[in-house]
């Protein structure tokens, strides 16, 4: 971070925002063009604010819009906060990432309105206004573009039983549709309701593969607002019939069919069987097989995506704690229920965070309630990879990268074609087979808390409660770097402890942006930063940014995602952070600073920026000066300082404090009360029983054991575990057991008239290999068969038998009568 070279008596200027006359383009002592620059006799900067130092006129310029995010669709119409015009005009003009403008206005209040436009990618997308026809565009804000899934249904019109619009024309559903819609969320007396389709075309791979929306035809025009629309579907003209995939927008009559950006409510893109074609609705199986079949020769001549995608996690613990690569999927979440309408015998699904390099292909992972994992092989409830990623990914706005939308074309609607609208299943599931985890390697995890304690990635565990900011961890490769800021506790008597713990956290990985979490003064709540600014949280908790995916969960935990698969999740744990780093195998000997050297070697993990080890028995002043060694060194500094406190305190002090003497593990000592009371809460735990002693507070201690204990639970589920892989059942025969971990044991039955060639089990070995192979069934050798031909035989024996006892008894009578008179 660059601040201006100022006298301290400069910087703390105090220049009151408001509107004044309107200064020429890029003025030093204005904002107009300059948002985001520091330098200058005032800054525009997001640090001003604290500092005090900003240009009179920042709000006038660096604009704060709400709402401030909404659906790529587009559509939502949006106000310019501070900004008041004098006069009603339609000259306002908003452009987004420099190409894409739509038209504002002015209302009757004098409050400035944006429309935001349709969008194929998600993230922070940057726009300036113009308030004079497009002449001049001074001033800047962004806007949040997200996943149409994490926009709340009170902004889009619903499809009421979405599943029978989504069958329409298959057998026994027919009749009316209804949608409905939130008459407040769109003002107006008279609107019209339009079909929009979505479709990917060109040469698949290709500069020529590109997605669009194009406007199809209008259901109603000019109808009462009512908030209901209900009509019977009639089968769309031929020439709209390619498109399968689309959705319905709803905006104001006076717009002219079709207009694109002007303010609208969308529904959920949906597959379109409502406006499918006669020959759907006269034979939809057969018109579905025709449909899978089709997609199936294109499949095959596709490049192989599931080369690139990573392994799933071999159970729900380790999913649930491989936060990094691997996030609930919306459509399945055990968080929310379990509603998992498309993988009925799991509980929770995961999909991994990022895109696959090449492809943008994504993976997706379910698990049972026992925590094992669904295959395709055993269940058509199983996990299936996607070619594209349901999230998109990076550069996004062409296939197969477009958020959500790519996904449906080449994942889902092929999936209604062969699953759910023809009993062609399996041909699906031969071309998105689950992923086993043979290969999966579980990540390496780190963590710091409390007072502040430090378990390295080998298991180290040590105490370094320095004043000042660290380099918790910096790796060669990607370049990630995370810093962090210890500052001292103020105890409720005023006094300062002679301890410290975490209250900023600040990672960056390349080129991404930054992002740093920290402790809000006073409050106990986290405040988050992206670049220096400070986000707000009200309307999303969930963020694609730059390098990384950020989400934040009931303000008192923080996951950041970063592109190497790396997680950095940050928690309020009583006075200070908790910190815990999640790294791919990958970062194996890449790494350094208070969270170890990554080796599976614990001796080295006190290595100093010379390359000189400490040994693992060194004293806790050695270690002092160990954590002392990784201090940040300013210019390199990733954490933010935007108050005079932060500067005078960090940015122009060492960042070591040489003066801060803390209190060392040997050196505490307690009252006999406080003692037996450390004791019952703390037990062996050291961590705890230290922070009890060093703050005089049980419930600062209480609060480093449950983090300590976090850590532990955490290292237990990403335990690995052995995989033997999937195992077939027998041809002509069926198995019980789909769990193959280590110590599963798979049992094998054969059909009616076919017996075992085989072992009737096998068990999952620890060297990850079937103690015994599926065995054969072979016909006509059963049990039953067997005792069918040796009864058989027996009766047939029994019956000559019978017969000849029979013949003889007659021939015999014959005899004695022959001798009567």
């Amino acid at each position: 971070m660059k601040l201006s070279l100022l006298p301290w008596a400069l910087v703390l200027l105090v220049t009151a925002p408001g509107p004044g006359p309107r200064p020429a383009a890029g003025a030093q002592g204005s904002c107009s063009h300059r948002c985001g620059v520091q330098d200058g006799p005032c800054s525009c900067h997001p640090t001003c604010f604290g500092l005090a130092s900003c240009c009179s006129d920042i709000q006038d310029f660096c604009l704060e819009i709400l709402p401030y995010s909404g659906s790529i669709m587009g559509g939502k119409d949006f106000v310019v906060q501070h900004l008041n015009w004098s006069n009603p005009t339609d000259s306002v003009i908003c452009s987004f990432k420099e190409s894409i403008q739509t038209r504002g206005f002015v209302d009757s209040s004098g409050r400035v309105h944006c429309v935001s436009p349709l969008l194929y990618e998600t993230g922070r997308i940057p726009f300036t206004l113009s308030m004079d026809n497009g002449r001049s565009f001074p001033r800047s804000g962004t806007w949040l573009a997200v996943h149409p899934s994490k926009v709340s249904e009170s902004e889009k019109s619903q499809l009421v039983n979405e599943t029978h619009w989504q069958y329409y024309g298959t057998t026994s559903t027919q009749g009316n549709l209804t949608l409905t819609w939130n008459t407040l969320a769109l003002p107006t007396n008279s609107i019209t309701v339009e079909l929009w389709g979505y479709e990917e075309t060109g040469k698949p791979y290709s500069q020529e593969w590109m997605a669009a929306w194009s406007y199809l035809y209008s259901l109603a025009t000019s109808i009462t607002n009512s908030g209901s629309f209900t009509f019977t579907p009639k089968p769309a003209p031929q020439n709209y019939q390619r498109w399968k995939v689309g959705a319905l927008r709803i905006v104001n009559s006076k717009h002219h069919a079709g207009e694109k950006d002007v303010h609208a409510l969308w529904s959920n893109e949906h597959a379109l069987a409502w406006h499918l074609g006669d020959d759907f609705r006269a034979d939809p199986v057969a018109w579905a097989r025709a449909q899978c079949l089709a997609w199936e020769e294109l499949e095959d001549q596709l490049p192989n995506f599931l080369e690139e995608v990573p392994d799933c996690p071999c159970t729900l613990a380790q999913a649930q704690v491989d936060s990094g690569r691997f996030q609930a999927d919306y459509g399945c979440d055990i968080e929310h229920g379990s509603v998992c309408t498309y993988h009925p015998g799991a509980v929770h699904c995961v999909r991994s965070v990022q895109a696959s390099p090449l492809y943008g292909s994504g993976q997706q992972c379910c698990y049972t309630a026992a925590g094992t994992q669904l295959l395709t092989a055993d269940s058509t409830s199983g996990s299936t990879p996607d070619r594209g990623h349901d999230w998109g990914a990076p550069p996004y706005r062409v296939p197969p990268r477009v958020p959500g939308l790519s996904h449906w074309i080449y994942d889902v609607i092929s999936f209604y074609y062969c699953c759910l609208w023809a009993p062609e299943c399996s041909r699906y599931m031969q071309r998105r087979p689950s992923s086993d985890c043979r290969s999966y390697q579980p990540p390496r995890l780190a963590s710091a808390f409390g007072d502040p304690h430090f378990v390295t990635f080998d298991g180290t565990n040590f105490t370094f409660n320095g004043r000042g900011e660290y380099v918790l961890l910096e790796a060669s490769g990607t370049d990630l770097r995370v810093h962090a800021r210890a500052q001292t506790r103020m105890t409720p008597e005023g006094s300062q402890d002679r301890g410290t713990g975490l209250t900023a956290v600040a990672v960056r990985e390349g080129n991404s942006d930054v992002v740093e979490v920290r402790l809000r003064d006073g409050a106990g709540a986290l405040q988050v930063l992206l670049n220096q600014e400070v986000l707000s949280f009200k309307e999303q908790s969930w963020m694609d940014l730059k390098g990384m995916f950020l989400s934040v969960a009931a303000g008192d935990r923080v996951s950041v995602m970063l592109s190497s698969g790396t997680s950095l999740e940050v928690s309020v744990q009583g006075p200070f952070l908790s910190v815990a780093v999640l790294l791919p195998d990958k970062f194996l000997t890449h790494t350094r600073g208070l969270l170890g050297t990554l080796n599976d070697n614990p001796s080295d993990d006190f290595t100093l920026r010379s390359g000189q080890v400490l040994p693992p028995s060194s004293s806790s002043r050695e270690l002092f000066q160990f954590g002392a060694d990784w201090a940040v060194e300013n210019a390199s500094s990733l954490l933010t300082y935007d108050s005079k406190f932060l500067v005078e305190n960090f940015l122009l002090r060492p960042k070591h404090d040489p003066n801060f003497l803390p209190l060392f593990p040997e050196e505490t000592t307690s009252s006999p009360s406080q003692a037996s009371e450390a004791a019952k809460l703390c037990g062996d735990n050291n961590f705890c029983n230290f922070d009890v002693a060093a703050t005089g507070s049980l419930s600062v201690g209480n609060a480093t054991r449950l983090a300590h204990r976090q850590h532990l639970l955490r290292v237990q589920s990403l335990q690995p575990v052995v995989s033997c892989g999937w195992l077939a059942p027998p041809s002509n025969g069926h198995k019980e057991g789909m769990r193959y971990l280590v110590g599963s044991t798979i049992h094998f039955h054969c059909d009616s008239g076919y017996s075992l060639g085989g072992a009737e089990a096998s068990t999952c070995q620890a060297d990850g290999t079937w103690s015994r192979p599926t065995p054969t069934c072979q016909p006509g050798r059963s049990y039953a068969v067997l005792l069918g031909v040796i009864f058989g035989g027996l009766a047939v024996v029994a019956l000559v038998a019978l017969v000849y006892v029979l013949l003889h008894r007659r021939k015999s009578n014959r005899a004695v009568w022959g001798s009567q008179p």
